[in-house]
């Protein structure tokens, strides 16, 4: 390899990406998602758990048939809770989600069970459905075990007997997940975000530099220049990388004023993200980028149309988009073989990141190999294909 042959493939690539900057409707409908539609879920979600903060703080109970049990007022008010009473038609409203509150149904015979040692029962009511109600049931349930804790003290006390009796151990609870480890239950989609802004962001300089200079007639001029065909193939690859980074680093970029307007205080306080994890996340995103890339460009380079291009590279998109749910959906926990599958070892390690780990060599080398064969394999098909377009 000469000057000439390093050469040439910067003047490509220069070229490819001068051309995928022109267009510009293409470029907004790649930005406008992968800036907005993370930070906008992210800001939804803190919505969500704010709003669930706020009704925990104001400790209301919604009862019906309340006026039956004092004693069980009484309990709820020296807990500091406020007691409403809940309309007529609180289940119509429940399945309609226009109540959000799960209601506390007392019968008529509550008191008078109470007093003759029977155990009188109460209904919790909510819709499944209905997820603001079906939120506050945990709740309110831990409220009625705390009467009946003092119920069965109060009872025992009265006969001389050691309340002790009631709990033959001391449970204490010690939680070893850090701050940022707890935090990954929401900044979990952070990793999923930015490798979709990788996929797309690749995906469309890929097929426009394949199987759109074909449609368009300017593939085969092209290869009739004096130009080495796997110079060209390469500065058109490295193109294709830059552009699925360079949407990644807007998509990182993006959280961080996002994590500023979080409406949770909660969440704010443990959501940890900011230029040192952007730099990290890039790094771990090159693997993808190159590896991606190249698979897109063989998969388009046999295809006479874009739109021939965007059905056959479909089925990658679909299951490296898809890749990260795998983590998400085994109980067992992270698996060995993770981090040799192109988007999901991404994704697993993006997810250490935000927990706040160290990240090591035998980690990171599953993925960066399985990248550097795929760019290596599909780069020689990339060119032996323009070659055989050439003899033909």
């Amino acid at each position: 390899m000469n000057v000439n042959f390093f050469r040439s493939i910067g003047v490509v690539l220069v070229k490819e990406v001068v051309d995928a900057l022109r267009d510009r409707r293409t470029l907004l409908r790649l930005m406008i998602p992968a800036v907005l539609m993370g930070p906008l879920l992210l800001l939804a979600i803190s919505g969500l758990i704010s709003s669930l903060e706020e009704r925990a703080e104001k400790r209301e109970v919604m009862a019906a048939g309340i006026q039956y049990a004092p004693t069980l007022r009484n309990y709820l008010e020296r807990q500091s809770y406020t007691i409403t009473v809940a309309p007529q038609d609180y289940e119509v409203r429940l399945r309609a989600s226009t109540l959000l509150e799960p209601v506390l149904v007392v019968g008529p015979e509550f008191e008078r069970d109470l007093l003759e040692g029977e155990r009188p029962s109460v209904e919790l009511v909510s819709d499944s459905s209905n997820q603001r109600a079906g939120a506050g049931v945990a709740g309110l349930q831990r409220l009625l075990m705390g009467f009946n804790q003092e119920r069965a003290t109060l009872s025992l006390a009265l006969r001389g007997v050691s309340t002790e009796l009631l709990q033959a151990i001391a449970i204490d609870e010690r939680d070893l997940a850090s701050i940022q480890a707890r935090a990954t239950r929401v900044t979990a989609i952070i990793p999923m975000f930015i490798i979709m802004a990788v996929l797309y962001g690749a995906l469309t300089a890929a097929l426009d530099s394949t199987a759109g200079e074909r449609e368009r007639g300017s593939l085969e001029p092209l290869l009739m220049n004096p130009v080495q065909h796997l110079a060209l193939v390469i500065g058109k690859w490295g193109a294709v990388a830059i552009l699925g980074m360079a949407v990644a680093l807007i998509a990182s970029l993006s959280f961080v004023p996002a994590q500023w307007f979080l409406r949770s205080d909660s969440l704010q306080a443990m959501f940890q993200f900011g230029i040192p994890e952007v730099f990290v996340f890039l790094l771990l995103q090159l693997p993808l980028a190159a590896g991606l890339g190249a698979v897109l460009m063989a998969l388009a380079i046999r295809s006479k149309t874009f739109k021939e291009a965007q059905a056959g590279s479909g089925l990658v998109i679909t299951l490296v988009g898809l890749a990260p749910m795998v983590s998400v959906l085994n109980p067992a926990g992270d698996a060995p073989w993770y981090l040799w599958v192109p988007g999901l070892a991404q994704n697993t390690l993006m997810m250490l990141v935000l927990k706040g780990e160290t990240l090591t060599l035998a980690q990171i080398f599953p993925g960066v190999l399985v990248s550097v064969l795929l760019t290596v394999g599909c780069i020689s098909y990339v060119a032996g294909s323009m070659r055989s377009a050439v003899a033909r």
